[in-house]
């Protein structure tokens, strides 16, 4: 490993990237050796950062001071975090180049996964400030301008990597970027949920190290492992991005919008777009009392933009004094894609701490979690159903047994006997 010509590329990159793209797209690589000799390097920066601070400052939570996570809980989360870096620029490598050819570029998986990874470059050094306590709003501040930057620097990268029309860059590098936020955000969200990300993000990980890209070695996949789901998905998004290539021929700006909306539904779904349910249909599986308590207010919404939709349920159980729960069931929608490729990729968790525990695990083919602290008598119990729908109670109660009975007396069936309505396969 060369570290002067890694430093040297990420001064490039961060400096002078107009006059650093143009080499970086002529130079001869393999998705093996930018993962060896640059991913596997900056995208530990962050984590590693992070682990270190916790390790020996704690972590510091407003108005609760100062918390002590044991090594093997801050060790869990440094792999869970680094994992979830390398498997995400490999993700956001897949949709560049699937989306290439309607912004007029060239399907490329090398080139794509240059353009992920060099972009990726900012965040991932800004992420050394991690390691430094306190600085709390700064540090979020200067995270944020280095995602702008990153977005400006796939912007101006793509028409040498990909060979896109300089003029249709922007929105080219905007829509990877729009996928690129949401499947971060609901991914990252569903890993803290279930940590299920370890086994999913070193397969892809092992995969793209050990053999490069598929186009260059003649490595073949299972097509039911996770990184061989992953990769029909992308045919998929590629279809769709077939459709939009027509949509932007034809110069219909309402196709172009319907086709663009397809895009996204077709990534976050799984292939598959999805319509979620609609909140009258949510309603009926919302109780009118759970675990003897009597419903004290409801609410339910369905939100959708750009292909994407996701349906909502919540209620609040009260005795009129100090016991209540609140129920949330939702509807993943057009992102029960990512539902199934956490599933695809879960492995049991469990930690344990002196007065409660956090654990994940399978139990009938369901992904489920559950969260108790015997000191404040608070819990959570959630199930995920077919792999859509999620199912959460919360709350204080005299123990998680009466948070597990709640759940089970709803009508878990008949929602998950909804799984597959408002689906269109792709």
């Amino acid at each position: 490993m060369d570290f002067n010509k890694l430093i040297a590329r990420v001064k490039g990159i961060l400096i002078t990237p107009k006059t650093e793209w143009p080499v970086v797209a002529t130079e001869p690589a393999t998705v093996a050796g930018l993962y060896k000799n640059y991913v596997l390097i900056l995208a530990a920066l962050a984590p590693v950062a992070t682990f270190i601070s916790a390790a020996a400052f704690g972590i510091h939570v407003p108005l609760l001071g100062t918390m002590r996570l044991g090594m093997g809980v801050l060790l869990t989360q440094l792999i869970l975090t680094y994992a979830l870096g390398l498997a995400m620029t490999y993700i956001v490598a897949l949709i560049i180049d699937a989306l290439a050819p309607s912004f007029g570029g060239q399907k490329d998986p090398v080139q794509a996964f240059k353009s992920a990874a060099y972009c990726y470059t900012p965040v991932w050094v800004i992420g050394i400030l991690n390691i430094i306590p306190g600085l709390g709003i700064l540090t979020g501040l200067l995270g944020l301008a280095a995602a702008v930057y990153a977005i400006y620097l796939l912007y101006i990268g793509l028409p040498y990597t990909m060979k896109c029309p300089p003029e249709r860059a922007g929105g080219y590098a905007a829509v990877v970027i729009i996928i690129g936020i949401v499947l971060g955000v609901i991914l990252g969200g569903v890993i803290a949920a279930i940590s299920g990300v370890g086994k999913m993000a070193s397969v892809a990980a092992t995969a793209a190290l050990g053999s490069g890209s598929s186009s260059d070695s003649g490595f073949v996949v299972d097509k039911d492992s996770p990184l061989g789901k992953l990769d029909a998905w992308s045919k998929k998004v590629e279809a769709a991005g077939k459709q939009m290539e027509s949509a932007q021929k034809s110069g219909d700006a309402q196709a172009q919008s319907e086709a663009l909306g397809k895009i996204v539904g077709a990534t976050l779904g799984g292939g598959d777009q999805v319509e979620a349910l609609a909140p009258e249909v949510l309603k009926p599986f919302i109780p009118e009392t759970l675990a003897g308590l009597k419903r004290t207010d409801f609410s339910a919404e369905r939100n959708g933009a750009m292909g994407m939709q996701v349906a909502e349920a919540r209620a609040t159980y009260s005795d009129g004094g100090n016991r209540s729960l609140h129920l949330e069931v939702t509807d993943m929608g057009s992102a029960k894609g990512l539902m199934s490729l956490a599933g695809w990729a879960a492995v049991q968790q469990e930690q344990q701490t002196d007065h409660g525990y956090d654990k994940t695990y399978k139990q009938n083919g369901r992904l489920v979690h559950e969260q108790w602290d015997s000191q404040t008598r608070y819990g959570e119990y959630g199930v995920v159903l077919g792999d859509r729908f999620s199912v959460k109670v919360s709350g204080n109660a005299d123990s998680i047994e009466q948070l597990k009975t709640a759940v089970g007396s709803m009508n878990l069936a008949g929602l998950e006997a909804l799984k597959d309505q408002g689906v269109k396969k792709g």
